[in-house]
């Protein structure tokens, strides 16, 4: 029979139970911890990349992600679909705006607000978050005023949930007002400013963090920091999304298709061909695959990007005009045409006041400049082609220098193209000297002596 349980280990029982208890409500994580870099425009491929970064930071038992951000802003649906991966995380996702220099504004601005944990590094920005500097373009007041309040109520729940400053969060999107680190640390927009992430760390360490799924309490002792990259396919993606790129895609897409349909197999077989057979055969159908590869990549980059298809067409329809000029006697017309229409093309494009979202000048001029220097070129040299007399068949031949194989008084042989003609002179040639063809009747030349 077993005896009664001493009184002070009934009451040490009870003081572990109680321990244990609070241990579940509060657990203590320590491991390994996945950082994600981003720097650029918040697009479909941010989204994605966050996703990646938080499945596998998930699957490989990491305490927390810290996701280190710089973007001007970019699109209200990859953003939005970000604080979604953040809010239903299990684990915590902690934005640091690095490095010195950088920034979170406009969609950024809600991104770090939407963190378990936000931080920033000495020197970075955060603010300017207006519906229009996040890819709205030209919109009429009434759905200005409506975009900007669902805008402003959205941040506002944001700031609510984590406890920031909901004034700050609104005037962010009403008024585009900004802050230093320094200043969104005192207005409590963030959380802590550190130098990097080993400092982001240590002020980390001990601090309990809110998730969906209850509390933790972070801690960064002995941990390990695992990079996590965003691999080439994404980084092509990212690439495909520069609406300079996707301008220049489609430039090049529209053109490969033209230049098939207009010539099929003409422009790049003979190049191909010259170096190798079987190059040249392949070369047939090369432009329209060149084109038709190009404008499907243009195509996903004008998915991730608010389109002005007017702008869209312009472009097109400048490539048409540049096409037709090299068939088309209209004496530069259509080229200049053209090219006007390639240029304002290039500035409608895409349907934004966000200067990160529009194609570049810089880039803009010298891809029509490179374009229509290109077309100028075919038509300089289909000009000289026309020019130049005939190189073949009968009318080619006349003029021609061949030798004598046998002396001609006045018929006799010569050699003519690495071929045997029989030929006809009226003033004897001997054998060895050269005789230029002066007329062709049917397989017989008529020669005479090359005057020096």
């Amino acid at each position: 029979m077993r005896g009664t349980v001493p009184p002070y280990r009934a009451l040490r029982r009870q003081i572990l139970a109680v321990v244990c208890l609070i241990l579940m409500g509060t657990p203590a994580y320590a491991g390994d911890i996945v950082v994600a870099s981003y720097e650029g425009v918040i697009n479909p491929v941010a989204a994605e990349y966050l996703h990646d970064a938080l499945d596998f930071a998930h699957s490989s038992g990491a305490q927390a992600l810290i996701l280190k951000l710089d973007t001007p802003g970019g699109l209200d649906t990859s953003m939005r679909l970000m604080i979604k991966e953040m809010t239903g995380s299990p684990l915590p996702v902690i934005v640091f705006v690095a490095p010195s220099g950088g920034r979170a504004a406009s969609a950024g601005v809600f991104i770090t607000m939407a963190a378990h944990v936000a931080a920033m590094a000495p020197g970075t920005n955060i603010g300017a978050a207006h519906p229009v500097a996040m890819g709205g373009g030209e919109i009429d007041s009434t759905m200005k005023e409506k975009v900007e309040n669902d805008a402003a109520a959205y941040i506002k729940s944001i700031a609510e949930q984590h406890g920031r400053n909901v004034a700050w969060a609104e005037d962010a999107v009403r008024k585009s007002v900004s802050a230093t680190e320094q200043e969104a640390l005192k207005l409590k927009i963030i959380d802590m400013v550190a130098e990097n992430i080993p400092a982001l760390l240590q002020q980390l360490n001990g601090r309990k963090i809110v998730l969906s799924t209850g509390s933790i309490t972070f801690s960064s002792e002995a941990v390990t920091l695992r990079e996590f990259p965003m691999g080439t396919r994404l980084e092509l993606l990212k690439a495909l999304s520069d609406p300079n790129i996707a301008y220049l895609l489609m430039s090049i897409g529209t053109i490969g298709i033209m230049a098939e349909l207009y010539s099929p197999g003409a422009i790049l077989p003979g190049i191909i061909g010259a170096i190798s057979l079987i190059l040249a055969f392949y070369g047939a159908i090369l432009p329209g695959i060149i084109g038709a590869i190009s404008l499907i990549l243009a195509f996903y980059s004008l998915q991730s990007l608010p389109v002005n298809y007017a702008g869209a067409l312009l472009v097109i329809l400048g490539i048409v005009f540049l096409l037709l000029e090299i068939s088309v006697t209209s004496y530069g017309v259509l080229a200049l045409g053209g090219l006007a229409a390639m240029t304002l093309g290039g500035l409608l494009l895409i349907k934004s006041d966000a200067p990160f979202m529009q194609v570049s000048l810089s880039f803009l001029l010298p891809t029509v400049i490179t374009v229509g220097a290109l077309v100028g070129t075919v038509i300089w040299m289909a000009a000289k082609g026309g020019r130049r007399g005939p190189v073949t068949g009968v009318e080619g031949m006349i003029g021609s220098i061949g030798i004598a194989k046998t002396d001609l008084n006045p018929r006799g042989q010569i050699a003519l193209h690495g071929e045997i003609w029989e030929a006809i002179s009226q003033t004897p040639i001997r054998q060895g000297e050269a005789a230029e063809v002066t007329s062709v009747e049917g397989l017989t030349v008529n020669v005479g002596p090359v005057h020096k």
